[in-house]
């Protein structure tokens, strides 16, 4: 297996279209990294830079610590799984997984072994015989993969294999390719637009945003401590919460102040919040973070909001509030036993030891507490 270097790698198509700006990223042996953000934010660019099927237009990728810049996909020891699963219909399940081996013209003996080791990890022994189109997507996508696990390669990078399957079959894939990681012990480098298959799947995960590495840390820390607006909303279902608003003094210290409320600041967050009284910034605060007042009828009450319903979405064991406060939308995970109806009235309260404060109110604001 291999590590894996992005040292100042940029990408810039005619016209002056530039895909990635200064991409820096180590990958190490045997982790599992996943590339996540918005469609046109540069992930996929990036992992077809390393695997070569992109040039560089400027920087360096080093693979197992040999610079790859100049070297041709087929030599540089890597195996990619596609979206679309890039099967050929006309040859069987063993003939798609063993192609690749007899191009480089491996012995008969160990093609067959290298096959039938990977279609037992994969669960697909029996569909050995059949064509792609006798097999669900499901079964095609395994067999995508154990195409890339005959290889034996030193990094394996999946472009949003998942997208063409339907919901249930998405956890289930994702789970079993968390579990070929492990029983592999190999480097893996996984591109997704989904921020849910980031946190379930990745070691660390590398947000992206506008061709910009925004992030990279843990699915926690980045998580519970977001660099800046953007990975603050695109990380999390349903997302962060934000309200524009202003430091302001106040008689016992200092409150957030926002359209239709305010808000005290724990005192721990004060002496950073201070120095940006008067200048305009967003407040962020997690759905799960915000309850129903009437199962917390404790609450201090400086720490309640008034607001209305406007949507409800009824998930189970939990209930999705959508409701407004001054001009403001937000979103609160509450308790199922929550009975509120469109249009009603409703009191919530804020955690504030879980709130989030940035420096302005664009998605580049960088987050200060």
């Amino acid at each position: 297996m291999a590590k894996v270097v992005l040292e100042n790698v940029y990408k810039v198509y005619p016209g002056d279209v530039t895909a990635v700006y200064d991409a820096n990223l180590e990958i190490q042996d045997q982790e599992f990294v996943v590339l996540v953000g918005p469609s046109g934010c540069g992930k996929s660019t990036t992992l077809r830079m390393i695997a070569g099927l992109e040039d560089i237009s400027k920087g360096s990728i080093y693979i197992d610590g040999k610079k790859v810049n100049d070297i041709p996909p087929k030599d540089r020891d890597i195996a990619m799984v596609f979206q679309n699963y890039a099967l050929y219909p006309h040859m069987s399940v063993y003939n798609n997984m063993a192609f690749g081996l007899k191009l480089r013209k491996y012995p008969k003996a160990e093609i067959h072994q290298r096959v039938m080791e990977a279609s037992d990890i994969l669960g697909i022994t029996e569909y050995l015989d059949r064509k792609p189109k006798a097999l669900s997507g499901g079964q095609r996508q395994r067999v995508a993969v154990g195409r890339a696990i005959v290889r034996k390669p030193k990094a394996f990078l999946f472009d949003e294999p998942l997208s063409n399957l339907d919901a249930k079959m998405r956890v289930q894939m994702r789970a079993e390719i968390s579990k070929l990681h492990t029983s592999l012990k190999s480097t893996m480098i996984y591109v997704t637009h989904d921020q849910i298959e980031a946190m379930t799947m990745g070691d660390r995960i590398v947000v992206m945003n506008k061709g910009w590495i925004q992030q990279v840390d843990t699915p926690l820390n980045i998580y519970n401590h977001p660099a800046n607006q953007f990975v603050a909303g695109f990380i999390g279902s349903p997302p962060m919460n934000f309200f524009p608003g202003r430091i302001v003094r106040a008689a016992k210290g200092w409150v957030f102040e926002a359209v239709g409320f305010r808000m005290p600041i724990p005192p721990h967050m004060a002496e950073k919040t201070a120095r940006l009284e008067g200048r305009e910034i967003l407040m962020g605060i997690r759905p799960e973070n915000i309850d129903d007042r009437g199962s917390r009828p404790d609450a201090d009450p400086a720490h309640v909001v008034q607001a209305k319903v406007d949507v409800i979405e009824m998930m189970g064991a939990e209930v999705y509030l959508y409701a407004s406060t001054g001009g403001a939308s937000f979103t609160a995970r509450v308790d199922a036993a929550c009975r509120k109806q469109i249009g009603d009235p409703v009191e919530v309260v804020f955690n504030v030891e879980k709130i989030h404060f940035f420096d302005g109110v664009d998605e580049d604001a960088k987050t200060i507490l």
